[in-house]
């Protein structure tokens, strides 16, 4: 069945061609095409087309703050001049720093470690860390001398990736190193900083 505006669109066609038999042939040809276009108009903005849209929505979930904290120095207590002193990353004098975040997110870290130890008048104090020398445990413990599941062995100075949080959102780093006072070394208080980072890695 054709659409109405079509059966129009014809209906004037036929009156125009009876009208058009007393016209000159070049008026009858002109009066053709403006009929013919017209026609064409009126099927293409046809009442019968529609059209639709659809709204659709965006959604994104912010996670929780990380969090860092120097929960405990690393300790070399007394050292005597020109003989170096370790401390291990599970014993007791360890570092220790906590993390807290999102439950189960997996987190980058980035520890910024001294080479020197600052002492009494401008005094310098070596200081080293072993590329095997931390622990990540991400098992809630904070004990550096019972570690739980986690990264054992890890680089200090590169971290591993796919570091992952607890099912409770926490982890600890266990750091230990290796002081090497000279034979000369000043005597004194000495100290230096390390500074860790952590980030979400979007995974």
């Amino acid at each position: 069945m054709e659409d109405s505006g079509v059966q129009i669109a014809h209906s004037n066609w036929h009156q125009m061609e009876n009208g058009m038999k007393y016209l000159p042939s070049w008026l009858r040809m002109v009066s053709r095409v403006a009929v013919i276009t017209a026609a064409a108009i009126g099927v293409m903005w046809s009442p019968g087309m529609t059209q639709d849209v659809a709204v659709g929505t965006v959604q994104a979930t912010v996670l929780a703050s990380l969090a860092v904290t120097a929960a405990a120095s690393l300790d070399f207590g007394t050292v005597y001049q020109g003989v170096a002193k370790s401390v291990a990353d599970n014993t007791a004098d360890a570092g220790v720093f906590t993390i807290s975040g999102q439950a189960s997110s997996q987190i980058t870290v980035y520890m910024q470690l001294p080479e020197y130890l600052q002492g009494p008048g401008n005094d310098r104090m070596v200081i080293s860390f072993s590329t095997t020398g931390a622990v990540f445990d991400p098992s809630g413990n904070v004990d550096p001398t019972t570690p739980g599941l986690g990264h054992s062995d890890e680089n200090p100075h590169a971290f591993s990736n796919g570091l992952t949080l607890s099912a409770g959102g926490a982890a600890a780093i266990f750091l230990g190193g290796r002081v090497i006072p000279s034979v000369n070394q000043a005597a004194g208080a000495y100290s230096g900083d390390i500074v860790v980072t952590v980030a979400y890695n979007g995974s």
